[in-house]
């Protein structure tokens, strides 16, 4: 099957997600409501406290190690794995709600007691619980496994979210759409700096003066105390600590045992993944972020948050299509309204880079080519758009995908310095803009770094701009994705385009 692209067939993917959210409810969320299973077509506005954990020293265990080989990619799963099974403990002792845990990123929320006038108790119980993580991370390292303790950054925002679901074909739990979540994210991925960090409706909500910068003003000792008697969660770091020790005898998390996987690669199952049935591989990873989505989301979330439902709905299955459909890639998880995944071409003992890295290029025009259909055929099915873009980056390199935590709650993880690399190079995109990382661009091919010039980044990268640029650079991958385009085609077409105009993308 060749990798390629049709106007055509998204188009009618598009059209046919788009039924699916013809009607849609949206309810305020009360007491008693499971977020566990949301239908497509149903949204619940949530009064709740957002908490953003990020553990500063992840990316260290990926160059513990000069090479990046098996050792480094094993530390790094297991020093996830430990620190997540203690915060799993955390979370469901105290009642709060998992959202997602992403590498180094977990994000969770509060939404008991219930109520606008509770707001106060959600964030006194939001600190007391970043506080007690705190504890148990710094003592949750294995010395043994040369696995240092997690020391971490939290931010904490409060207000009213979107709660729709997440994921797809069985793989679904909550997500939180909304400034509160974009905030709190900000305020823990700020800097390496540890400590505690409110918003500013934060700490009005518990009677602390605002700041002029409040992901540079870290919560006191004093001011977490009185937080923490306050929330009275009744759990201690010792009692949890000495749980966690127990499960981790009765359960031991295992050696990590890594294998690669034939492509394509949208055929890799998941959910048979453990720690000692784990995939590692040369390939590219991708991220695609909705750009100025929490933006969207507030100004529709009280009027018109129907319109939300739909274009995320349809936006990310269109993003996931092309991904997994028409480049044969695997997605590996939506991130609030960001798609990751991978993409590998070669055979089961190698990776062909060349074809991998030329397919990631075309992949990400395809992406940017749904992207904008998807956003014209909403626009005509009456559904406002308002200002949204599409920030693209990728990164090529050794990955491991596992899933990690306790049998029957565990979570999808791939890691790997492409991984983080890919996600910093969506975030030097604006709406219009896709990135290629250095390695990606190093390694590829020829016609890979003509396209994007020294500054590794390019506007309005579509899939026929992508096409037209590399097919005319003799790009094997491209010319072959181009001669399936037109093989349907009468000879008239076919002769035509053999000297077609060729568009280039906007060097940055």
């Amino acid at each position: 099957m060749v990798n390629a692209w049709k106007h055509d067939r998204a188009k009618a993917a598009i059209d046919a997600r788009i039924k699916e959210v013809e009607k849609v409810t949206v309810v305020d969320y009360t007491r008693d409501t499971s977020l566990s299973s949301i239908p497509t077509n149903k949204a619940y506005r949530v009064d709740g406290v957002h908490l953003y954990i990020d553990i500063v020293n992840f990316e260290d265990m990926l160059w513990s190690t000069e090479f990046e080989g098996e050792t480094c990619h094993k530390r790094a799963l297991r020093f996830l794995n430990l620190h997540y099974r203690a915060v799993h403990r955390i979370l469901a002792d105290a009642n709060a709600t998992r959202v997602d845990f992403h590498n180094q990123r977990l994000h969770a929320v509060i939404a008991k007691p219930y109520g606008e006038d509770a707001e106060d108790d959600r964030v006194n119980r939001a600190v007391a619980i970043a506080k007690l993580i705190t504890e148990v991370l710094a003592e949750t390292g294995d010395d043994d496994e040369k696995i240092p303790n997690a020391k971490v950054r939290v931010g904490i925002d409060t207000g009213k979210t979107l709660a729709v679901n997440n994921g797809r074909n069985g793989n679904r739990e909550p997500l939180f759409l909304g400034r509160p979540a974009n905030i709190a994210a900000k305020l823990a991925s700020n800097n390496k700096a540890i400590g505690i960090y409110l918003s500013n409706e934060a700490r009005e909500a518990i009677g602390l003066d605002t700041a002029d910068d409040p992901a540079k003003l870290k919560l006191t000792n004093d001011e977490i105390k009185k937080c923490e008697d306050e929330a009275k969660l009744g759990l201690s770091k010792d009692s949890i600590v000495a749980e966690w020790r127990k499960d981790n005898e009765k359960n031991p998390i295992g050696a990590f045992s890594f294998s690669r996987v034939a492509p394509p690669l949208k055929n890799l199952d998941i959910a048979v993944l453990t720690p000692g049935n784990s995939r590692r591989m040369e390939m590219v990873s991708v991220y695609a972020d909705v750009d100025n989505f929490t933006a969207y989301v507030n100004s529709h979330i009280d009027g018109d948050a129907e319109e939300v439902v739909r274009c995320l709905h349809v936006i990310r299955a269109e993003l996931d299509r092309v991904l997994s459909s028409d480049f044969s890639g695997r997605r590996i998880r939506f991130i609030g309204d960001c798609i990751h995944g991978h993409i590998l071409e070669g055979t089961a003992r190698t990776t062909d880079t060349d074809e991998t890295v030329s397919t990631a290029v075309l992949c990400a025009g395809g992406l940017r080519s749904s992207f904008n259909l998807a956003l014209e055929r909403l626009e005509a099915n009456g559904v406002d758009t308002d200002d949204l873009g599409l920030a693209i980056g990728f990164e090529f390199g050794p990955g491991a995908i596992t899933r990690l935590g306790m049998q029957g709650s565990r979570v999808r993880c791939s890691t790997g310095r492409s991984v983080l690399g890919s996600e910093n190079e969506q975030k030097r995109c604006n709406g219009i803009q896709t990135a290629i990382g250095q390695t990606a661009y190093d390694d590829g091919p020829a016609s890979v770094r003509k396209l994007f010039g020294s500054s590794r980044r390019a506007s309005n990268l579509t899939y026929d701009v992508g096409l037209e640029a590399l097919a005319a650079e003799d790009d094997a991958v491209a010319k072959t994705a181009r001669a399936s385009l037109y093989a349907a085609t009468s000879p008239a077409i076919v002769k035509a385009a053999e000297t077609p105009f060729r568009p280039h993308a906007k060097l940055d």
